[in-house]
């Protein structure tokens, strides 16, 4: 249920579900992101230019030339409790390859030194864990999936790296993530993985969606060079 409506700028409106990062409650968000996109593509609803979901909340930008902040409350409070059962129906799961050799997963040791697990503990126990992705954000295609094992939680670097490779797999916290491309950033790198997460020229650039689940297996590094 959203918990409120809320104004975004002229021409922006914020669903509200909490304050909780909890799949319980994305799926509430992703939920009412299909039913408006289902709406817009039946004409149901005119005026919507975009929807975007994160952990709790949705966010809605209109054309004001078309609709009002007050047209889309209402028809947003007129969407009856949506049941996050579709959800789960239409999700998938992805099998991602990694490479956990030391050449890509330069903060293995960092890793280990901070919550006191051998390397080899903190590499099964990542490969072991059924990853669930929140959202898409922070660039195009990028996941942060939850809710990685709480005996592997580790702040980001103090100081962000300039560039982290394209297909690297990352942690920090309790999330773990895959840089679509190159980037600077400050998580945690464990790994690598070959596949590919955005392609802009594609009808469909991103790989991920949310809702979806992604499991890791590994491979080795002469597995992931014929894969490249």
């Amino acid at each position: 249920m959203i918990k409120q409506i809320l104004n975004f700028g002229d021409q922006g409106i914020i669903c509200d579900f909490g304050d909780e990062v909890r799949k319980e409650l994305n799926l509430k968000v992703i939920s009412l992101f299909n039913i408006i996109n289902a709406k817009i593509k039946n004409a149901e609803i005119v005026g919507i230019k975009n929807c975007i979901p994160s952990y709790n909340k949705l966010i809605i930008n209109f054309d004001l030339a078309q609709t009002t902040f007050e047209k889309l409350s209402d028809f947003l409070k007129s969407i009856k409790e949506h049941d996050s059962d579709d959800v789960l129906q239409n999700q998938k799961t992805w099998k991602v390859p990694v490479c956990y050799d030391e050449v890509f997963g330069i903060d293995q040791k960092r890793v280990s030194k901070y919550t006191g697990l051998a390397v080899s503990e903190i590499l099964d126990m990542h490969e072991k864990t059924n990853f669930y992705i929140y959202m898409i954000g922070f660039m195009p295609g990028f996941p942060y999936m939850g809710d990685l094992d709480d005996k592997l939680y580790t702040p980001r670097l103090e100081t962000p790296r300039v560039e982290i490779l394209d297909g690297s797999i990352i942690i920090a916290e309790k999330f773990c993530a895959i840089y679509p491309y190159k980037n600077p950033g400050g998580w945690n790198i464990l790994g690598r993985t070959p596949i590919k997460l955005f392609d802009q020229d594609s009808p469909s650039p991103c790989l991920l969606s949310p809702g979806d689940n992604v499991q890791f297996y590994k491979i080795n590094l002469e597995e992931f060079t014929k894969l490249v």
